[in-house]
């Protein structure tokens, strides 16, 4: 949606792109939340979140070499110390939003997968599921980043109607329930109930998307499609928008060709 020659980098040639200061502290964080309710109800506190958290990034770093080089490991370094701070912060906007020790998650990092009846498969992990005793669904979704501008509110919702479509499809119940809670700052929450023609323009949506990437891989035309989130492109090297060379494509996508006469 955002660029298909962004798509084509990540998707169709694979490029590595290491971990910023940034996703990294939307990793950690997520960890904490997620470890947080393996805690019993009354321990739930801001205090042992903190706790948890040179713990985790350890941990993290242990299993991911590209988050191991990012910070020093020595604890006195400035940059570690600021990356450690702003998920001190983050955690805090979150205990400022709700109060842990009143939720039972019904799941946590939860992966789903489902097909629509145009036979494509969507999947995707959902970072928390909340069932009340009624049977009512909430999907969660925590985000570090800043609460994005008006205008860029339906961006931010398609990912959790996409969750909700999913959720659709495997229970055949449309969760009442879609919460973006963003956690810097003071924090907000970003709330909105779907409904069956929401979640049925969602799956339009989906199809289309599916049928326009199909196009550009047998074409081989992933254009580039320039916009203010260029600035923060890992690519602008390689892309034509901006002076740079496009590396040829993989040999498994590049496209059909229809044998000749001859042949």
């Amino acid at each position: 949606m955002t660029c298909p020659l962004l798509y084509r980098f990540r998707v169709i040639d694979r490029i590595p792109e290491p971990p910023t200061t940034a996703t990294a502290r939307g990793t950690l964080v997520h960890a904490v939340l997620e470890k947080l309710f393996d805690q019993p109800a009354r321990e739930r506190t801001p205090a042992v979140a903190a706790d948890m958290l040179e713990p985790e990034w350890k941990r993290l770093c242990e299993g991911d070499e590209g988050l191991a080089a990012l910070l020093p490991t020595d604890p006195t370094d400035e940059a570690r110390g600021q990356f450690i701070a702003d998920a001190h912060t983050a955690l805090a906007g979150y205990f400022k939003l709700e109060d842990p020790r009143r939720l039972e998650p019904a799941e946590r990092e939860w992966y789903v997968e489902a097909a629509l009846p145009s036979g494509l498969t969507l999947r995707g992990y959902v970072d928390r599921l909340d069932v009340s005793p009624a049977g009512d669904i909430r999907v969660v979704d925590y985000k570090t980043g800043k609460v994005p501008l008006e205008a860029y509110e339906a961006s931010a919702l398609f990912q959790m109607k996409f969750y909700a479509l999913v959720i659709w499809r495997l229970r055949g119940v449309i969760p009442r329930v879609l919460q973006l809670m963003y956690l810097s700052g003071d924090g907000q929450v970003l709330r909105y109930s779907p409904d069956e023609a929401d979640l049925r323009a969602t799956e339009r949506k989906l199809d289309a998307l599916w049928a326009a990437i199909s196009r550009a891989r047998d074409t081989g035309d992933w254009r580039p499609r320039p916009s203010k989130l260029c600035g923060w492109c890992r690519h602008k090297e390689l892309c034509p928008a901006f002076g740079g060379t496009l590396p040829p494509l993989p040999e498994s996508a590049l496209p059909k060709r229809e044998p000749t006469a001859a042949e």
